[in-house]
C-alpha cells in the first residue's frame, strides 16, 4: 500500500493536505511530506469544533517533521446552515474548510494548481458522511480511498513511519457530540471537551463522548468501562460541564455503550 501511495503523490507536483489531527490526517501529511517537502502544504483549521489536544498533535508533528504548516479559520460558525447543527452539518463545515484551503493554496505559490488532500480511508465511504460530497464538489482527492486502504492499513503505514499516533483512537470534531438539532455553540464543545477530558483523567477509560441532547449530557464509554465511571465522576462532569456552560441541565451514565455516531440522527432532538 505504501509503494502505491507514493507512486499517487508523486504523480501531483503541488498537494495541501487538510490535517485535523487524527491519524489518518496526520500520516497522510507526514507521507506527503516526506516524499516531497517542498511542494507540500499541510493544513489544519481552528476553531471551536477542533479539541485542543488535537491542534497540539499537529503542531507538535509539524514541529518534528519540519512541515510548511499553515493553519486556518474556515467560517462554519458565521453559518446558520451550520450553528442550527442539521442533518447535513458536516457537508456545511467542509464546505467552509475547503473553501478557506481554497483561497490559502491559491497565493501559495506552486502556480495555483496545488491539489487539496484528505486522510478519507476506505472504511469511511460505508457511513453516511455529507462531508464527502461537499469534497467531491471541491475537487479534494482521497489518496487512501484511491489505493483502496482501510483504516487498519492506515495505522499500519502510521507505525511504519513511526508516528505515535498510530493507535490514537478515533476522535472527531467536538461538534460530533452533539445530537442533531441541538444548536452548536462555542460553549457548549468547550464544555464537552472538558467533560471528557475529566472522565479520563478520573477513570483512565480513553474512549469517552459526552455527549449533549439539548441540554442534558450523556456520558458514553465502552461496555467493559461503564463500573469504571461510578455517580461521584458523573456528578463532577456535571460541574465541571456547568462551568463553562451554565446551560447544562443534566449529565448521565447513558444505559448504551458506546456507538460511533450515536447524535447523528434522522429527526432532529426537539428544541
Amino acid at each position: 500500500m505504501r509503494a502505491r501511495l507514493l507512486d499517487l503523490l508523486a504523480g501531483l507536483p503541488y498537494r495541501a493536505v487538510a490535517c485535523s489531527g487524527g491519524v489518518d490526517s496526520l500520516t497522510l501529511a507526514t507521507a506527503a511530506h516526506r516524499a516531497a517537502p517542498d511542494t507540500t502544504l499541510v493544513v489544519h483549521s481552528v476553531t471551536p469544533a477542533v479539541p485542543a489536544a488535537a491542534t497540539a498533535r499537529v503542531l507538535e508533528t509539524a514541529a518534528a517533521e519540519g512541515w510548511d504548516l499553515r493553519t486556518v479559520r474556515s467560517r462554519e460558525f458565521e453559518d446558520e446552515g451550520y450553528l442550527t447543527n442539521p442533518r447535513n452539518r458536516c457537508y456545511v463545515c467542509k464546505s467552509h474548510l475547503y473553501d478557506a484551503m481554497g483561497d490559502l493554496v491559491a497565493v501559495a505559490g506552486g502556480g495555483g494548481g496545488h491539489v487539496l488532500l484528505s486522510g478519507a480511508n476506505t472504511d469511511d465511504l460505508g457511513e453516511y458522511r455529507p462531508g464527502l460530497q461537499a469534497a467531491a464538489e471541491a475537487g479534494v482527492r482521497h489518496p487512501f480511498v484511491e489505493v483502496g486502504a482501510t483504516k487498519a492499513d492506515v495505522r499500519a503505514l502510521a507505525r511504519e513511519l513511526g508516528l505515535a499516533a498510530a493507535d490514537l483512537p478515533a476522535s472527531p470534531c467536538l461538534a460530533s457530540r452533539l445530537y442533531t438539532g441541538t444548536a452548536v455553540t462555542p460553549a457548549r464543545l468547550h464544555a464537552v471537551e472538558v467533560g471528557e477530558a475529566l472522565v479520563t483523567a478520573r477513570t483512565g477509560v480513553a474512549v469517552v463522548r459526552c455527549r449533549l441532547r439539548q441540554d442534558d449530557v450523556r456520558i458514553e464509554v465502552g461496555a467493559a468501562d461503564r463500573d469504571r465511571v461510578p455517580p461521584d465522576v458523573v456528578a463532577a462532569v456535571l460541574a465541571a460541564m456547568r462551568a463553562v456552560d451554565p446551560g447544562i441541565r443534566t449529565a448521565v451514565l447513558d444505559d448504551e455503550p458506546y456507538r460511533p455516531g450515536r447524535a447523528f440522527t434522522l429527526t432532529p432532538v426537539p428544541r
